[in-house]
């Protein structure tokens, strides 16, 4: 049963894809630390990350109002007036991400992107490659896979920061950002005086973006050339 007064802020693609890259990025990472041949489905992993990445990084231009980039990316100012005044009676009530957390989405989503584009053309060190290793030479894609492996740390720090945020609003500031990322929908005593439901998901459109990148992260695979086994 919704809460009473609750209010729908988060679109169904919002959520979808949020839990998605949890999962795609913990596959990733399972299938690089399992022993055995589990790059196939590293690989797998990455386009997961790659597909969901970008469909969200457009659903930032099309999705529903508090999906947008333009309702919670904010500047410097917001910022240092949000980390002054907090939440709460007292703070500001915010429907969508705070311009805090804001930073944040916009810094995973860029790294994740950024992450799996690399690993496309990566490879093992022994004998597998990235679906698109032929289009760079050995060398480079050396080069590539230690950037790729670099950055990895680098995201499981900012996941882990966000990890301990979203705890912390739980714990210390008593806002839980949890469940409406589950549910879709926050007490309407933590939002906006006026605050109404997003309405429709515009779950087709979303699917029809997805779709389109995946069409054409096919055909970019699907063209590649083919990685020479003398490349290493």
């Amino acid at each position: 049963m919704a809460e009473q007064g609750a209010r729908k802020v988060w679109d169904l693609p919002v959520r979808v894809m949020h839990w998605g890259l949890v999962l795609a990025v913990g596959g990733a990472w399972l299938t690089r630390e399992l022993e055995g041949d589990w790059f196939a489905w590293h690989v797998r992993c990455g386009y997961a990350v790659l597909l969901l990445a970008a469909t969200r990084i457009v659903w930032g231009f099309v999705g529903t109002r508090h999906a947008r980039f333009a309702d919670f990316v904010r500047g410097p100012r917001a910022i240092l007036r949000y980390l002054r005044e907090g939440t709460g009676e007292a703070g500001q009530r915010i429907a969508g991400h705070n311009p805090l957390g804001a930073l944040m989405v916009l810094a995973l989503l860029l790294m994740l992107l950024t992450q799996a584009t690399l690993g496309l053309f990566a490879n093992d060190k022994i004998m597998s490659t990235g679906p698109l290793f032929g289009y760079v030479t050995g060398e480079t894609s050396d080069r590539l896979t230690s950037l790729h492996e670099k950055l990895f740390d680098v995201i499981v720090a900012a996941i882990a920061v966000h990890v301990a945020a979203a705890l912390f609003y739980l714990w210390v500031r008593r806002e839980n950002l949890i469940l409406p990322m589950i549910t879709g929908r926050k007490p309407g005593d933590l939002l906006p005086p006026g605050a109404s439901d997003i309405g429709s998901s515009r779950t087709l459109l979303a699917v029809g973006i997805a779709a389109a990148l995946g069409a054409l992260l096919w055909w970019v695979v699907k063209n590649a050339p083919e990685a020479s086994l003398f490349a290493f």
